[in-house]
């Protein structure tokens, strides 16, 4: 009965990201109860293997005792501890030490925020002020992805290339733009790397001569992988091609690793797999492992050097209330501890036993791509291998296989076009990687016998 009337509670009052409104009222909320390691469970007791990790974020998994420890400790000493007026607290302190230290190149300098959406804000505001401090107030215009997903705050949501966080809201602004993204599965170059990476080179070119040229482009966004855009993995030494790019064209390059970031592709910085070092990285996600929020933009010596002196003895007018927040920190520095004791190792091996069961699914005639690195995958679903025709939209096969993978207890993400996308949490066990992996067989098995897949098929 408790469980009954919080789901009517839930229609009444409480207002669910990116969900159908009306399509939520009528099918209610699924109430999740508890949660210890990669495992959690609902409120009927129905237990399932979290193969999404939150929303790409409980890196280190459920129940963490020395998490729970650390953050309720630091509730004890000192809840809150603002950054303004030249305060802080020494758990913000270390953790921003301990982040510029484990950060690749001179990314020396951490601010904090409160997730990926304001910590995308935050480089907006940083670069332009860059940019004017610089003399050159003319570079005021910014490109990012198709497929990108860079938030869903105002700003960021016109970074972002995908559609729904458009629609009604009046974004893109006329200084976001976008170039197509490297998907290397559809992508009209071909499945060649070299041909891909000379193509979004050619792409990022041709967009900023019709810009006007480097003299009036800030900036540009790219996620290591493309995640909300169906998890995309670009070709090797496509980050890097582009990263020399910007260089050449005096363009900032920064690499949104809100959901790679704390070991989701293997290392702490998935930057580190090419050996790049981006003017700016934006964090969030595993950074506290989900359990409070946080985010954080990593700044490059150089950057942060131009803003300093160009304000001056003025302040730099850019705060949040949380910024550093010191529970927040506490947190972050225990997620860190668990990170360097093992679990980063963990997450290696398990995504590298991850990605051998999902590729051993690419015999199933609905499976078409199997792509991603470490624990961040991606199946695509298709009707026609040849031709790669997507699941039929009026089969509605995000609802479709996500209800399907519930039921045989496993959460995944299930894209609204037929993909299946994969987080684990870095603490899962060689029989939890296999379970995801078996569970997965069956919803594609169940999918197979629908009449209007099937249909499709013929």
């Amino acid at each position: 009965m408790l469980a009954n009337s919080l789901v009517e509670l839930d229609r009444a009052h409480l207002i669910h990201p990116v969900a159908s409104w009306r399509g939520h009222e009528a099918a209610g909320v699924r109430l999740l109860a508890s949660g210890k390691g990669a495992r959690v469970r609902d409120a009927q007791g129905h237990e399932l293997i979290d193969g999404f990790a939150g929303l790409w974020c409980v890196n280190a998994g459920y129940g963490q005792d020395s998490v729970v420890e650390a953050a309720t400790q630091q509730m004890r000493e000192l809840a809150y501890a603002t950054g303004y007026f030249g305060l802080g607290s020494e758990p913000a302190v270390r953790l921003a030490a301990r982040l510029a230290e484990a950060a690749p190149g001179d990314l020396d300098h951490v601010y904090f925020t409160l997730g990926g959406s304001d910590a995308v804000d935050s480089t907006v505001r940083f670069i332009r002020y860059y940019w004017n401090a610089r003399g050159m107030p003319g570079k005021d215009q910014f490109i990012s992805l198709e497929q990108g997903y860079h938030g869903s705050s105002t700003v960021g949501a016109g970074l972002t290339a995908i559609s729904s966080f458009h629609a009604g809201f009046g974004v893109p602004y006329d200084w976001q733009h976008k170039i197509p993204s490297h998907y290397s599965y559809r992508n009209p170059a071909g499945s060649d790397d070299a041909a891909i990476i000379e193509a979004s080179r050619a792409q990022l070119l041709a967009k900023v001569a019709e810009l006007g040229g480097p003299e009036r482009v800030a900036a540009f966004y790219a996620e290591p992988i493309q995640g909300s855009g169906g998890v995309l993995v670009p070709p090797k030494g496509w980050m890097r091609a582009m990263r020399d790019l910007c260089a050449e064209l005096d363009i900032l390059f920064v690499a949104d690793e809100v959901i790679t970031a704390f070991g989701r592709t293997g290392p702490l910085f998935a930057c580190e797999e090419e050996g790049i070092v981006p003017d700016l990285i934006t964090a969030a996600k595993g950074l506290t492992s989900g359990y409070v929020p946080m985010g954080a933009v990593f700044m490059s010596d150089r950057v942060y050097q131009v803003i300093a002196d160009g304000a001056g003895a003025a302040a730099v007018g850019h705060g949040y209330t949380y910024s550093a927040h010191p529970v927040s920190a506490a947190v972050g520095l225990a997620v860190l501890d668990l990170y360097e004791g093992g679990l980063l190792e963990n997450g290696r091996r398990m995504g590298a036993r991850l990605m051998e069961g999902l590729r051993g699914l690419g015999d199933h005639p609905l499976v078409g791509d199997v792509r991603g690195r470490g624990m961040l995958a991606a199946i695509e679903l298709v009707t026609d291998k040849a031709a790669k025709t997507p699941l039929p939209a009026a089969s509605q096969p995000a609802t479709r296989i996500f209800d399907r993978a519930w039921d045989q207890g496993l959460v995944i993400r299930a894209f609204g076009w037929g993909v299946i996308g994969y987080a684990p949490p870095l603490c899962c066990t060689e029989e939890e990687i296999d379970l995801i992996v078996a569970r997965t067989r069956k919803v594609l098995d169940l999918t197979l016998e629908d009449p209007d897949i099937r249909a499709a098929l013929r």
